[in-house]
């Protein structure tokens, strides 16, 4: 519990900490191999977002907000001291909100085909709506390979399928209106003041690379850069070059 707020946490590897912030599917989903690629060379703390997986959301929970400010507490929990702030999808979203509130415990932000800002005009969709897809649809629109996601539900345990749709649940709850993004963040992005590396998958179909671009050049000295050969995922069809990307710009270790 921290805060008041049940959290299941995946820890791995060694190292200097990295905190990293999962997408809708959670951190394990369709693999885990990214994290352990990373926890080569830091400590890994890859926590449940409150709601998703193996716990409810909690009654006071509203927003993004909600769960940037409980990720700071987490922070603090765990007393994270220059630590890379990761996040992909969902998770960049989150961890876009933190970096805008307050990086005294980060040192890098690392940003990955991230949702939450609006880059194009009212009438223009910038983030393909996974909500109106049915599930086939959205493994082939959000994965290069999308052999890689398929999976057997009927061999799944009643607890596993329950985590399936619970992380659902919680996607739509936090995301559904406006459609994965929060109006103002754009505007704020200024304030972000540790380096940061926006990565993009470079055949995403879910949130094209121009929307990454925007991203970066909203962010004061941002890196921007591609993965070739994924799609929105490029940490689960990439975890070699995701980790190895990741790694250069935490300075080597």
């Amino acid at each position: 519990m921290i805060g008041g707020v049940a959290t299941d946490v995946i820890e791995t590897g060694k190292g200097p900490p990295l905190l990293f912030l999962h997408g809708g599917e959670g951190p394990l989903a369709p693999s885990d191999r990214y994290l352990r690629e990373l926890g080569k060379h830091f400590h890994v703390i890859a926590p449940w977002h409150p709601g998703f997986g193996p716990c409810d959301i909690p009654a006071d929970f509203r927003n993004v907000d909600d769960i940037a400010y409980f990720y700071l507490d987490l922070a603090g929990h765990y007393d994270l001291r220059e630590a890379v702030l990761c996040g992909a999808a969902f998770g960049g979203w989150i961890a876009a909100e933190i970096a805008i509130r307050n990086t005294q415990r980060f040192k890098r932000l690392v940003l990955v085909d991230a949702f939450g800002i609006k880059v194009s005009d009212r009438e223009t969709r910038d983030i393909a709506d996974v909500f109106a897809m049915p599930a086939a649809e959205i493994i082939s629109t959000t994965y290069l390979t999308p052999k890689i996601a398929e999976r057997d539900t009927t061999k799944l345990t009643e607890a596993e399928l329950a985590e399936i749709v619970r992380s659902r649940d919680a996607l739509c709850y936090y995301g559904w209106q406006p459609y994965m993004h929060n109006p103002q963040l754009k505007r704020w992005l200024g304030r972000v003041d540790i380096p940061t590396l926006v990565l993009w998958g470079a055949e995403d179909r879910i949130v094209k690379p121009d929307y990454g671009r925007a991203y970066a050049a909203a962010i004061p000295d941002a890196k921007f850069a591609l993965i070739a050969q994924s799609g929105h995922h490029p940490h689960i069809e990439q975890p070699d070059a995701f980790a190895r990307a990741v790694t250069a710009f935490a300075g080597g270790v």
